[in-house]
């Protein structure tokens, strides 16, 4: 057994052990990003390696990527719009006020609420990765439950599973 990313891994002869373990995000200066993410989304660095970072959430920054991956530097495409880091929080309001207490904070899109009632906003990193902060669903289930609303209705207004909003009624999920 050893330790990568803080998981414990097995070693094995007879098996391949095939599990996801991170993403890894290009950036130009490792140093900016990772103040960004320690910062604004509370990121504990879990590895550095100068060049390469590695946070509690599971993805990693990368400065000098086009030299890791041997690739021209210049095909590094910023706001290529084909995927987001997402992350949720229980307070999204405390959250909004923090995100408008720091400058230079690019927006996809301000904050909006979406059909099933969870309230979003979509934010640049400094390299134009997507970064989509979410309400907490467990959050939103809890405050429909509270309102009186039934685990049947619940569901059906937040479109997620009944199982889930169970969960979420006997403290399971929250």
């Amino acid at each position: 057994m050893f330790l990568h990313n803080g998981r414990r891994m097995e070693e094995s002869k007879d098996d391949i052990s095939m599990r996801y373990v991170s993403t890894l995000l290009a950036v130009k200066d490792v140093n900016r990003s990772k103040r960004f993410y320690q910062e604004l989304f509370e990121q504990k660095v879990t590895m550095d390696f100068g060049r390469n970072v590695t946070f509690s959430g599971g993805f990693c920054i990368q400065q000098d990527f086009d030299w890791l991956a041997d690739f021209p530097k210049d095909s590094i495409k910023e706001r290529s719009h084909n995927m987001e880091l997402y992350f949720e929080v229980d307070d999204f309001d405390a959250f909004i006020d923090k995100l408008n207490s720091f400058e230079d904070i690019n927006y996809l899109h301000q904050a909006k609420m979406h059909e099933w009632k969870q309230r979003v906003v979509r934010i640049y990193d400094p390299d134009y990765h997507i970064i989509e902060i979410g309400e907490s669903m467990a959050v939103i289930a809890a405050r429909y439950l509270k309102q009186g609303y039934s685990v049947e209705e619940t569901a059906k207004i937040i479109q997620h599973p009944i199982e889930f909003v169970e969960s979420v009624a006997k403290g399971v999920i929250s």
